[in-house]
């Protein structure tokens, strides 16, 4: 007989909290689906990551 945990049941908050989370998911598939930017920079968005990287210098904002 295999460990079976009980399962609980969730709570308003929690299945707002998880609504939530599958929406930012799917918002971040559809910018997914964009075409690439044409002579843009290559690497991750450097906005997201708080900071620029050029020819090995970083500058921090």
């Amino acid at each position: 007989m295999a460990d079976e945990t009980p399962v609980r049941p969730l709570s308003d908050a929690a299945r707002r909290a998880l609504a939530e989370a599958e929406a930012r998911r799917a918002a971040i598939d559809a910018a997914a689906q964009l075409p690439p930017e044409r002579l843009g920079r290559d690497g991750p968005e450097p906005v997201r990551f708080g900071d620029w990287e050029v020819k090995g210098i970083a500058t921090d904002f």
